[in-house]
């Protein structure tokens, strides 16, 4: 069963401008390959706020593919894939915007939530964004860079499953009262856990 992380990072307030993609697999456990890919947004709007936070800029994507043509290059591995996103309600809401603002369909595939699954699995932690998780972890990252924010979700995914004794990250929803969310060609169904 194949398990990809994915992170996005937008060129400005609206969800349909991605800017960057950052993907990490995760195979028998371990994060096996980290790609990132610079992404020209459809209107090259960018605002301050969002420059302050990623660091990419007009300059950066002028030459970049847009988002049909980056995301195409891994349509393969993306079928019957698990997606995970830290904080997934975002990423696949930008998901979505932009095979919606390029009128694509949406891809078939099941994606988890990795801070709902931290907020489940260590409730005692004071926050859950991925800069505290990493540091609770011991993981040295770059934030809001979208392959390094991928790569950290798959580790810190890879340790969730060790913390509730889980074969692999794809079987923790089952232990922990999780729904997957889903993306099909006619629905999205959000991920959601079991409240208690």
């Amino acid at each position: 069963m194949k398990t990809i992380a994915i992170d996005f990072e937008t060129a400005n307030e609206q969800r349909g401008s991605a800017c960057s993609v950052g993907l990490a697999w995760i195979e028998d456990g371990r994060v096996t390959r980290v790609e990132e890919r610079l992404i020209r947004p459809r209107d090259m709007r960018f605002s301050g706020m969002n420059i302050a936070i990623h660091g990419i800029r007009p300059e950066h994507v002028e030459d970049a593919p847009e988002f049909p043509e980056v995301m195409d290059e891994f349509e393969e591995d993306f079928r019957g894939a698990t997606m995970i996103a830290h904080n997934a309600a975002f990423d696949f809401s930008v998901w979505r915007a932009s095979l919606d603002l390029y009128r694509q369909s949406y891809p078939e595939l099941t994606y988890l939530c990795s801070l709902k699954m931290a907020q489940r699995i260590w409730p005692h932690f004071l926050s859950h964004r991925l800069n505290l998780i990493a540091e609770h972890l011991g993981l040295r990252f770059v934030h809001h860079n979208a392959a390094e924010d991928a790569a950290v979700c798959a580790a810190a995914a890879i340790e969730m499953a060790r913390a509730v004794k889980a074969h692999a990250v794809h079987a923790i929803p089952a232990l922990i009262g999780m729904r997957p969310g889903r993306l099909t060609a006619q629905a999205y169904e959000p991920c959601t856990c079991r409240k208690g």
